[in-house]
């Protein structure tokens, strides 16, 4: 399976659907907290379902299994902890959840996948986590940031 991540920070609207596009994703998992967020307009959960559809042929699903707790955002958002602090805090949390194991078995109907979220580089974004975790606990998935 084939792993992607993306943020939309940063990106036209014609840049994002380009990428989902060209990498023939089949499904984007949208992995953030809220997703009716102002930052892009394109983005917004039911917006974006519709124009994801349309234009790449591509299905949605808004998953908050795979997004921090708002306290963990916060916390970051506001430098009460740093990177480090965010990710001791939102590794155990996602183990917790167990949504990353039996990740390929639960969407075995796709094989171009997308963790969508919206920073603009995956470094510094739980996408980034969420992919290496799934990719840990299943087999064959190669992950790609675009």
């Amino acid at each position: 399976m084939n792993l992607f991540t993306i943020g939309f920070a940063q990106k036209t609207a014609a840049e994002f659907f380009r990428k989902i596009s060209d990498n023939k994703i089949d499904l984007l998992i949208d992995i953030r907290l809220n997703n009716k967020s102002q930052l892009a307009g394109f983005t917004k959960g039911e917006d974006l379902e519709y124009f994801l559809k349309t234009i790449c042929n591509c299905d949605y699903q808004h998953l908050l299994e795979f997004a921090p707790t708002k306290e963990i955002l916060d916390d970051y958002r506001n430098k009460k902890i740093s990177w480090i602090g965010y990710e001791d805090r939102f590794l155990p949390l996602i183990e917790s959840r167990k949504c990353v194991i039996g990740f390929n078995e639960r969407f075995k109907n796709y094989n171009n996948i997308c963790l969508l979220c919206s920073e603009p580089k995956a470094n510094l974004c739980h996408r980034r986590l969420v992919a290496e975790a799934i990719a840990k606990y299943n087999e064959g998935v190669v992950i790609k940031h675009i």
